[in-house]
């Protein structure tokens, strides 16, 4: 866009997390060093959905009735905010323990994100705190209120006064009309509140770019669904174009193969087809288990029959997507 005249201060881009955020901030930087003399040092409003809402709301606190010095609050102060309410309203005290204040939060956070009633989320994501609907409402309630007292926001509340000041129309043509462009990283990982957002930024999808994985989706516990990226076509049909990037620069291809074979029994999704220049004569083992302590039993057996074998311990690694996958097979070992 910038190498064919797009201004990079009408670009919007957003992602997922801080990190992503700046390591998309600075390849921006560069490229607008590199490839525009005229464009440098102006780079394109580029941040986490987080900041992006943090900046415009200061930008229109007045008319959406927002102190501009207004603060927010990390998750530990909203945890903190959401336990004070808990206690005065005797909550913290009862025979039955009441759920704790990050559970408390997590509920609060996974509601607003998903645009579901609480019962909903109650009975699909926090079951065992069906029996405290009731009272996690005047919670919630009560919570809301301590904040509007302090003139504070927690950051469920950036994306939800975002969207709030999205739904009024002179308010959202404004804030569209800021932007020619808007590009969304790692769109498989946002919730329905984001792309309420986003798809009232660009109505009509034009000038609107996402990228994503539908076969990566694993943040559901923060309220991403993989819906987003599923049905962003059918939002803009038929301007919507699909482009799959199917060449791979990590992995070999017996691994993409083994890949390529799993993603094909998922019942829906963009179909693709990775493959990779790099070759290999080693092919990668597929095994199912039926847990994780099965799981758990296997890689501990291949680890002693490595060894057995005579590969050392210290040559033999074990890989997982997140660290809290670990722990059960840590204790094994």
């Amino acid at each position: 866009l910038i190498l064919h005249g797009a201004d990079p201060k009408r670009i919007l881009l957003l992602t997922f997390t801080r990190r992503a955020a700046e390591e998309m901030s600075r390849r921006v930087a560069r490229i607008c060093a590199e490839s525009r003399a005229d464009a440098a040092g102006e780079v394109a409003w580029s941040g986490t959905f987080h900041a992006i809402a943090n900046r415009l709301l200061r930008l229109y606190s007045e008319p959406i009735g927002l102190d501009p010095a207004f603060t927010v609050l990390d998750r530990g102060d909203a945890a903190d905010l959401m336990n004070l309410v808990r206690d005065d309203l005797g909550f913290s005290a009862k025979a039955r323990r009441f759920p704790k204040k990050a559970t408390c939060l997590a509920i609060y956070s996974f509601a607003v994100n998903a645009r579901v009633a609480l019962e909903r989320v109650l009975l699909g994501t926090f079951p065992w705190c069906a029996e405290w609907a009731d009272q996690l409402k005047e919670l919630f309630r009560g919570y809301a209120a301590a904040k509007q007292a302090q003139r504070v926001l927690d950051y469920d509340d950036l994306l939800l006064y975002w969207a709030r000041m999205m739904a009024i129309t002179p308010i959202a043509a404004d804030v569209a009309a800021r932007f020619d462009f808007v590009l969304v990283d790692e769109y498989q990982d946002t919730n329905a509140l984001q792309a309420e957002i986003l798809l009232r930024l660009k109505p009509d999808g034009r000038g609107i770019t996402v990228v994503g994985d539908d076969a990566q989706s694993i943040y559901g516990f923060r309220a991403a669904t993989v819906r987003n990226i599923l049905e962003f076509p059918g939002h803009f049909e038929p301007a919507a174009a699909v482009l799959r990037l199917e060449q791979n620069y990590r992995s070999t291809q017996p691994i993409l193969d083994a890949a390529n074979a799993v993603m094909r029994l998922a019942p829906e999704g963009f179909a693709k087809t990775l493959r990779s220049a790099r070759r290999s004569p080693q092919k990668p083992v597929l095994a199912t288990v039926r847990d994780e302590t099965a799981q758990v039993d296997y890689v501990v057996r291949q680890i002693l029959d490595n060894r057995e074998a005579g590969l050392a311990l210290r040559e033999q690694a074990v890989l997982f997507r997140t660290g809290h996958h670990s722990g059960r097979l840590e204790l094994e070992l």
